[in-house]
């Protein structure tokens, strides 16, 4: 195993830690709940040039919508592999079809079939798109090297917040597995609190999960 790549962490009877590095799907982590409560326009971000925009709107249009990017961005980190910036990808995303923009203006995505393709084709690693992926099989894809992104409700990040309207809209990367809880890194978690190594009680998950997402792996 290459020295920049960690093993997981795994101890019998506690379960499974990969140590995957952080990504926000904002350019500061540290504003995202300025964001998040409309207290402060994303376009305002001081940082917004290190996700490769072209201007400060290009930068707030995508940033709202690219939770599936830093998921990306987050596992090629932690394999060891060239982390292109967000908007590189979203580009090439878009290209490959796991984008759609809308003729209202709005975006489609991420869809999962061609953006698995997309990362099979680009990078030394696995991607299986899931459209049935029960939690109880996530302990099991942890342990074994996987690093999952799961369609979650975007409160998950506050799990004993009131049930959400829905289950799904929103992407996180589960890193590991205790008996209690999915540990995962949030693209709109917040600082300190829920995103990184966020856990997520096996008792709560079901009201946000919508039982979908994608595995991702080292070829």
């Amino acid at each position: 195993m290459p020295a920049n790549i960690t093993a997981p962490a795994t101890t019998p009877g506690t379960g499974t830690v990969h140590q995957v590095p952080y990504h926000s799907q904002w350019a500061s982590p540290g504003l995202v709940p300025a964001i998040l409560a409309g207290d402060l326009p994303a376009a305002e971000d001081p940082r917004w040039r290190s996700y490769g925009a072209a201007s400060p709107e290009e930068y707030e249009w995508w940033s709202w919508r690219l939770c599936g990017v830093a998921c990306l961005r987050m596992s090629l980190g932690h394999w060891g592999l060239p982390v292109p910036s967000a908007m590189e990808l979203a580009a090439a995303c878009e290209a490959a079809g796991a984008y759609v923009r809308r003729a209202d203006g709005g975006l489609d995505g991420l869809i999962y079939a061609p953006f698995a393709r997309y990362v099979e084709a680009n990078w030394p690693l696995t991607a299986e798109c899931r459209p049935e992926l029960p939690a109880a099989e996530l302990p099991a894809l942890l342990a074994q090297g996987h690093l999952v992104m799961l369609s979650v409700h975007p409160s998950v990040r506050e799990p004993a917040s009131a049930d959400p309207p829905r289950r799904g809209g929103h992407l996180v990367l589960a890193v590991g597995a205790t008996p209690e809880a999915v540990l995962v890194h949030n693209p709109s978690g917040f600082p300190g609190h829920s995103q990184e190594f966020a856990p997520v009680p096996w008792t709560d998950l079901d009201r946000f999960y919508a039982g979908r997402g994608v595995v991702l792996g080292k070829a």
